[in-house]
């Protein structure tokens, strides 16, 4: 009998889990009495004949019942509110899966992908190439498949049976439960996260990882939503992947995006800052001798100026350890960098970028040659990660690789010093001897942060970068 009862009401409720359904010893001829699992409690008595079951199950039919779920774009740090998209992986009507590639981001510090949270289907892409999107709001639109069995075919005949079949002697209301996994709980934890304020999605009620996430999206949005916000959200209705030409005259307007705006915001802060500059020439000859010799080895990258450069920088800032700080908002504090996350400013095909060798101070020349070069690939290939551009305590721009011998460099914040490299020149000096020779020299130009940093400070910091170029076999010794 225990078997039949189990068999009838699994056919009548759709229950997978048939174990929570426990056979009474009430059994009458034409009747059943068993608890049932009704939703997020049991109700201790339930009469239903077995006629009602049979006819019940012999009508109801089980699909899962698909929902429309917008998936949303996640805060993805460093203070980013806002991305074009530059690339879709995928298109209207695509299956997708977990961890699959749905687009590629661009900030304006670095180029993300995005990958699905969900298994489903596309029915809906928000935004063309090159639009702009918000934290917060929705990318695309899925199709998605709740795990939980439901009764789609179900008439209202059939729910109308079951309530009648149904006795209300007594109720055990296990509502004030939250079903959740460990992991689930983990998350809401760090996130500080109370889970009776989030909606379950899962089977039962069962909050989800998605539904956590879901809230903390949301959450942000809400807090996000300042004035400013508003009006950018306004300004970024107009679709930014076509050119938006004035109908009173022949002007065009494009908005800015990307690194470009990134240039905004710093060169807008820079221009807060009182600047000291200092320049000097420096004789490269013996280093353009060593890179020569170089050629003529088999070495895992090819030489340049650059890595001598940016490791005699790190050299030098061990003894001048001001010039790898910052200082707080107010400028009341200064912070002392222990590592050297040396900067190097690019030009690629998405604009200017600078992103930094993480500690120079550990790193030989090989190695940030090497590193360096990884950087100029990235950057050329516009797949430079978030961390390559975040960080730098320091900073060098070596211009003089497209032209120019002079140049006025601006201090990036919130580091305190840059130094701007001229192009190499080929110029008549004097040696030891008196003799006239033939060298190669560039200019440097320093630009400190004169709030903290004096010019004699940047000057006998300039001397001694100086003395490890002109003399680089003490930089190849460490010394």
């Amino acid at each position: 009998m225990a078997r039949l009862i189990k068999r009838l009401t699994s056919a009548a409720m759709g229950c997978s889990a048939i174990d929570k359904i426990m056979p009474c010893v009430n059994i009458k001829k034409t009747s059943l009495a068993f608890p049932i699992y009704r939703g997020s409690r049991f109700c201790s008595r339930h009469v239903c004949t077995v006629d009602k079951l049979l006819s019940i199950s012999s009508h109801r039919k089980y699909t899962s019942a698909p929902r429309i779920v917008p998936f949303k774009l996640s805060d993805i740090g460093e203070g980013i509110r806002e991305v074009t998209v530059k690339e879709w992986f995928v298109k209207v009507g695509d299956k997708v899966s977990q961890f699959d590639n749905i687009c590629e981001v661009q900030s304006d510090k670095a180029s993300v992908t995005i990958t699905s949270r969900y298994d489903g289907t596309i029915t809906k892409l928000h935004y063309n190439i090159d639009d702009t999107a918000l934290v917060g709001d929705p990318l695309v639109d899925l199709e998605v498949f709740d795990n939980s069995t439901t009764a789609s075919g179900g008439s209202s005949q059939e729910n109308a049976d079951i309530q009648t079949a149904e006795t209300t002697e007594e109720v055990v209301d296990f509502g004030s439960k939250i079903l959740a996994t460990p992991a689930v709980r983990r998350l809401a934890s760090e996130e500080k996260i109370d889970l009776k304020n989030v909606s379950g999605t899962g089977r039962h009620g069962r909050i989800l990882k998605e539904d956590v996430l879901t809230y903390l999206e949301d959450r942000k949005k809400t807090r996000m939503h300042s004035e400013e916000t508003r009006k950018s959200k306004e300004f970024l209705n107009v679709k930014t992947s076509d050119t938006l030409v004035s109908s009173e005259s022949n002007v065009q307007k494009k908005p800015i995006q990307g690194f470009s705006k990134a240039m905004v915001k710093t060169m807008t802060a820079a221009n807060m800052i009182p600047h000291f500059m200092y320049s000097d020439e420096i004789n490269v000859t013996k280093i353009s001798n060593i890179i020569e010799e170089l050629k003529q080895i088999q070495t895992p990258v090819k030489f340049t100026f650059m890595p001598f450069f940016i490791k005699a920088a790190s050299n030098s800032l061990l003894k001048f350890p001001l010039l790898n700080s910052s200082v707080d908002e107010k400028c009341e504090h200064i912070l002392y960098k222990s590592s050297h996350n040396i900067g190097v400013a690019m030009d690629t095909p998405a604009g200017l970028v600078v992103p930094n060798i993480k500690n120079v101070e550990k790193l030989s020349i090989l190695e940030v040659a090497q590193e360096l070069k990884r950087l100029h690939h990235s950057g050329l290939a516009n797949s430079l990660r978030p961390s390559d551009l975040t960080g730098g305590t320091f900073t060098l721009s070596n211009i003089g690789s497209i032209g120019g011998k002079y140049t006025l460099p601006v201090v990036l914040p919130p580091e305190v010093a840059i130094g701007g490299i001229g192009a190499v020149q080929i110029v008549p000096r004097f040696d030891e001897l008196g003799n006239v020779v033939k060298a190669k020299v560039i200019c440097i130009s320093w630009a400190a942060d004169h709030r903290i940093i004096d010019g004699a400070t940047i000057a006998r910091f300039s001397n001694l970068w100086k003395s490890y170029i002109e003399n680089p076999y003490k930089l190849l010794l460490n010394v």
